[in-house]
């Protein structure tokens, strides 16, 4: 054992573990890079729908999803996965008979753990009865709505191609043939009251889903909104919003387990649970990333962005557009942005046998956000403070340093 150096007014977090012993749990991610429109505040890997021009080929793009698939196996020969998310984008674009093909093809070629969690990401505007009975059969367990707000004026400002009826009616379609779902909201939107956002939360705790997912607006880099940003709320406003959000789901008995997760009981989303804890996944489809870990190392991989050149990429059996493995002076600070986000925070052992690494090498980092008091230990996790998950980015510079 290394022993912890002390420090005045600092009890030690951590204590040293055990080494790497074997790969973490395993993730599918697949990507559906179109959407009917791209909204002005988005920088995710999207693109406009538009099959006239022979850029959104469903039969080409599956086919593309299976042979990208086949190609990686030897990479998880033989691990289970544990949950499918298929993201995009706006994959309820997609017909069903092409997610029962796609999850048919996931089937024949990946062991599927019992009970694995298949999540998919629709958008209110795509809402169809037939369609969402047709997810539900191919396999879909999970459904992620992404409603983003209950006032037309604000989706409107947003660029939403829907209104607050098509969110209420998707929401209910969703609930006939899904028993969880998730949707997705945000706050500090343009113009944006406090009454206003508080109006939001209690429509969506009225819905009666069991997962929220919420969202402070970001003007994220190479975005319209980026350019030209609309009127926003305030700093302190915002994080009066952010504030109202928590206690009005916590009311309602949601636990908030993320930064912006909230879920009733054993509904939290596990895909993104692995993600946090620092798990593994494969990302397949266009511009889909991927962290795969071997007894000695870490790679990080990304597949060509675009759908025409991922498409093309797939005619000639070429996928990756970057492969390279994590250095070992970054497994620290990625692990701990992962593990951080949640509440709960980590048992010391995950972050050895995640990383490879002794927990000495967190230690200085962690002893400073201690003191800094961004950080405790409770029932044996290491935590952000209510202090530390307020001043998150403060609290993982120092672990990114």
């Amino acid at each position: 054992m290394i022993p912890i150096k002390p420090v005045a007014a600092a009890p030690a977090l951590i204590a040293e573990g055990s080494g790497l012993t074997a790969p973490p749990p395993l993730a599918l991610y697949v990507h559906w890079p179109w959407c009917v429109r791209k909204c002005p505040y988005c920088d995710f890997n999207s693109h406009e729908y538009r099959s006239d021009t022979g850029d959104a080929d469903e039969v080409a793009y599956l086919a593309a999803l299976i042979a990208d698939l086949e190609a990686a196996l030897p990479q998880i020969w033989n691990r289970p996965v544990i949950s499918v998310f298929i993201g995009g984008g706006t994959p309820s674009l997609m017909r069903a008979e092409t997610a029962d093909a796609l999850l048919a093809a996931i089937r024949m070629r990946l062991p599927l753990h019992p009970g694995a969690e298949i999540t998919l990401e629709a958008n209110p505007g795509t809402a169809e009865a037939a369609k969402f009975a047709g997810f539900r059969a191919a396999g879909v367990n999970r459904l992620s709505i992404g409603v983003q707000s209950f006032d037309d004026a604000k989706l409107s400002a947003l660029g939403r191609i829907h209104d607050s009826a098509e969110a209420h009616r998707a929401i209910d379609l969703a609930l006939k043939h899904f028993e969880r779902v998730n949707l997705d909201l945000m706050y500090a939107l343009p113009r944006q009251t406090l009454a206003e956002a508080e109006r939001d939360i209690a429509t969506a705790i009225r819905a009666g889903v069991s997962h929220v997912s919420a969202y402070h607006l970001t003007l994220e880099p190479n975005t319209p909104f980026h350019h030209a940003p609309p009127p926003l709320p305030d700093d302190d406003l915002a994080a009066d919003m952010q504030e109202m959000v928590e206690a009005s789901l916590a009311a309602a008995g949601f636990t908030q387990y993320e930064t912006s997760a909230f879920a009733k009981p054993d509904q939290r989303c596990q895909h993104n649970l692995n993600y946090w804890n620092f798990g593994d996944y494969l990302g397949i489809g266009a511009g889909a990333h991927s962290k795969l870990s071997n007894h000695e190392t870490i790679w990080r991989e990304a597949r060509h962005r675009n759908p025409r050149a991922y498409l093309a990429g797939a005619a000639r059996g070429d996928f990756i557009s970057t492969q390279q493995p994590v250095a070992r002076a970054d497994l620290p600070g990625e692990f701990m942005m992962n593990a951080l986000r949640l509440n709960e925070g980590f048992l010391p052992g995950l972050f050895t046998e995640r990383t490879g690494l002794p927990l000495s090498a967190i230690e200085a980092p962690a002893l400073a956000a201690r003191c800094a008091g961004l950080l405790e230990t409770v029932e044996g996790h290491i935590r952000p403070t209510p202090r530390g998950r307020r001043f998150l980015n403060q609290l993982l510079a120092g672990f990114l340093d």
